[in-house]
């Protein structure tokens, strides 16, 4: 099969071999700016920036992703906004692709994952897989720990309570936890007003 047919196959939800020479070694060769990444210096700043628009289909500007960071196509397929921010330990399975807003926060080690697998053992014993892209809106805050499920959209404005497991869509505008997440309430004007259990905003 050709490369290209692989990757319609890749990007539509279809079954294929994930294990294909000529994917393996597409997917290799992206890897290896992700390695200079994981690698660059704490006060090569610049140079990171250029390597995220080197690795990335899209990417804004004044994005920081603290190393070590992963993503099986070396980001290749997620598309960044500006200003987003991501905390030690960002895993992209970025099998197909990943949509990511402006402003957006990770915590640490947090996992976005497009790529799983059919319940099939024989299907699986041929390293068989589909993928399903994954939506984060604008100004969303990911908690620590928080995994993100293959398929999933997560609304602008929402935070994902820390160690959660998002299975379904995740509204705009609430605050959700659990395992598996669940609106804990809506995010209102008294946010605004009070933070941490009632503590009054003075800025």
């Amino acid at each position: 099969m050709k490369l290209e047919d692989i990757a319609e196959k890749m990007h539509s939800g279809k079954i294929y071999a994930c294990s294909d020479e000529q994917l393996v070694a597409e997917q290799t060769s992206c890897l290896e700016l992700l390695y200079d990444y994981n690698h660059s210096r704490p006060s090569e700043g610049e140079k990171r920036q250029q390597l995220l628009k080197d690795m990335f289909a899209e990417c804004g500007e004044d994005n920081y992703i603290e190393p070590p960071f992963h993503a099986n196509w070396g980001g290749r397929h997620v598309h960044f906004g500006s200003h987003i921010y991501a905390n030690v330990g960002l895993s992209l399975v970025d099998d197909t692709h990943i949509y990511i807003g402006d402003n957006v926060m990770f915590g640490p080690h947090v996992i976005v994952c497009t790529a799983t697998h059919p319940i099939s053992p024989a299907l699986r014993e041929k390293q068989m897989q589909y993928n399903l892209p994954v939506h984060i809106g604008k100004n969303a805050w990911i908690g620590g720990g928080v995994f993100i499920m293959p398929g999933v959209t997560i609304g602008e404005n929402s935070v994902i309570g820390a160690n959660s497991i998002v299975t379904k869509d995740i509204p705009a505008n609430v605050v959700a936890a659990g395992n598996p997440c669940r609106i804990l309430r809506k995010i209102t004007a008294e946010d605004d007003r009070f933070y941490d259990h009632g503590k009054p905003i003075e800025l």
